[in-house]
């Protein structure tokens, strides 16, 4: 199993919105990309400081299907429509379990 972990900060000008917006998008893919066997996503819970904003889980049956979700034009869309235009950075990793 291949398990993708994404952590996002977002902008400062960032909005409610935009930040639901994401959440939204991104909750349409599971039903788009059937190699996806679980998806978590939300806001950090605010627990500890110099956390990031928002993380994404993923996982898939193996490193194909994880390709799949990567390169697909769905997802793609979802970054460049919704995430990029309030990225300040990313972290992301890809394990194998």
């Amino acid at each position: 199993m291949i398990r993708h972990v994404a952590l996002f900060t977002w902008t400062d000008d960032a909005t409610d919105e935009q930040k639901a917006a994401v959440a939204t998008a991104l909750g349409t893919l599971p039903a788009a990309i059937p190699q996806i066997r679980a998806y978590t996503f939300g806001p950090d819970a605010g627990i500890n400081q110099g956390n990031h904003d928002f993380a994404v889980v993923a996982d898939f049956d193996d490193l194909d299907d994880y390709l799949v979700y990567r390169d697909d034009a769905g997802h793609q869309a979802v970054i460049a429509e919704y995430i990029k235009p309030i990225l300040a950075s990313r972290a992301a990793v890809q394990l194998s379990l």
